[in-house]
């Protein structure tokens, strides 16, 4: 009977051991719960990293993008104008052929000095052009700033007003850009001359009559 009673207890006291065993060894309620928050802000934090670092890659590249294309466009601006200096140095000799031109078709029996000078000027405006040099019309064109260059004005009502009339020294394009503006004259007709030349008078009475300063 003592042996079933010392059985008995034996078997209650070891189940009390194990159950306190298990309470000690468990975790509190809302560990796990906070552990997971923590691990979620972590995540969190990365992915923002990530995708700032992502956008900054990409602003990078598309800069980079940018630069490249740039760069290339410079480079061939400096191919296409690169001769830009000597092609400007050698339109005088352009120059003085056509006046010589000029010159022989007023002297008698120049016929055949004319076509030899007239084959030369081909030739040269051949190998200009090669390099993208080509001239510029202007007799009859309106009058543009860009590239005319006006040195006189003459009344004229047979053409429009501010059109070219007479051409002095040509000009020429390098491509699509202004290698030497032409000096021309300009048409104006009679009654604009007269009023520019009333102002004119008007603004010189007005500064005669200021008196001098003492």
């Amino acid at each position: 009977m003592e042996n079933t009673e010392e059985l008995s207890n034996s078997i209650n006291n070891l189940d009390s051991e194990t159950a306190a065993s298990s309470t000690e060894g468990a975790a509190p309620a809302g560990a796990e719960s906070v552990t997971l928050e923590e691990i979620q802000k972590t995540l969190e934090a990365k992915t923002q990293e990530v995708q700032s670092l992502q956008d900054k890659y990409l602003r990078l590249a598309a800069e980079f993008e940018n630069y490249k294309r740039l760069a290339l466009r410079d480079q061939r601006e400096h191919v296409r104008f690169g001769n830009e200096g000597l092609l400007k140095e050698l339109l005088p000799m352009i120059d003085n052929l056509e006046r010589a031109i000029c010159s022989s078709r007023q002297t008698p029996n120049g016929d055949a000095l004319l076509q030899g000078i007239e084959l030369t000027l081909k030739q040269a405006l051949e190998i200009l052009g090669k390099f993208g040099v080509r001239q510029m019309a202007s007799v009859g064109q309106p009058f543009d700033p860009a590239c005319h260059q006006a040195v006189a004005r003459v009344e004229s009502d047979k053409v429009p007003e501010d059109s070219v009339v007479e051409e002095f020294q040509r000009g020429y394009y390098l491509h699509d850009r202004v290698l030497r503006a032409a000096m021309v004259s300009v048409a104006t007709t009679s009654s604009s001359r007269q009023e520019q030349d009333d102002t004119t008078g008007e603004s010189r009475e007005g500064t005669e009559e200021q008196p001098s300063p003492s």
